[in-house]
């Protein structure tokens, strides 16, 4: 059953046609991966379901509701969190302090105890250096605490923008085992652009591939990751 249905969506940058009437869904309980070139569209899709970027047209459906053009705060409020490319952490502010603001949106201290508990599970870096100014980090670990900071705000839907962007081969490894974890094991439904596209595909039940503001092709991640086109194009033949 679809979480998110994304309808005829259009998206202007003045006389640039960002997005040309985009259409796909999101399942609840899978990981989903959009790729695609740069300037693809794959950032300002994402941007637009969050509330960031204002849609020229369609409609985006959350379970049901059209949060099309609603505030950000509204958007988060009911469960759909942006983790933004390069991971954009609030460097002069601690590790705990960048998590609290995550948090910003949700009124229940149980929750947020919670979730913080959760967090700290997955990312166990971050509990260690709670104290210790974000900025200070490596690329691994600010790029843990993004996430960590996104699933403060308890979304239903977490939407990660190139997770892996900058990160060494070994860490993006253990970026992804992440993601699959708070697929499977905290029950997230995940939508994720990525420029790694052979490792997104391989852990992903569905793919669409976005070209110059159009989908031009979708399937399950597994399929996509064999198809001639996408291996020639995205995953080096």
């Amino acid at each position: 059953m679809a979480i998110l249905e994304v309808e005829d969506l259009k998206v202007n940058y003045g006389c640039i046609k960002a997005l040309k009437g985009i259409n796909f869904s999101v399942n609840e309980g899978e990981i989903v991966t959009l790729i695609g070139s740069n300037g693809a569209g794959k950032s300002t899709t994402m941007n637009t379901i969050s509330g960031v970027v204002r849609a020229e047209s369609g409609r985006i459906l959350f379970q049901g509701d059209d949060i099309s053009n609603r505030p950000t705060d509204y958007i988060v409020k009911n469960g759909v969190v942006l983790s933004p490319e390069g991971r954009q952490v609030f460097p002069y502010m601690s590790v705990m302090e960048n998590l609290m603001i995550g948090a910003i949106t949700c009124k229940d201290r149980k929750v947020i105890e919670k979730n913080l508990e959760e967090v700290f599970l997955l990312f166990p870096v971050l509990k260690e250096r709670m104290k210790q100014a974000a900025g200070t980090l490596s690329g691994g670990e600010q790029q843990e605490l993004a996430v960590g900071r996104a699933l403060m705000a308890n979304p239903r839907l977490l939407m990660l923008d190139e997770p892996s962007l900058g990160l060494a081969p070994i860490l993006i490894q253990t970026l992804f085992n992440m993601i699959v974890r708070i697929n499977r094991d905290m029950g997230i439904t995940i939508l994720i652009v990525e420029q790694n596209a052979r490792m997104a595909l391989s852990i992903s039940h569905h793919a669409f591939v976005l070209e110059t503001g159009n989908i031009t092709l979708s399937g399950a991640g597994e399929e996509l990751a064999n198809n001639p086109e996408v291996r020639a194009a995205y995953l080096g033949g």
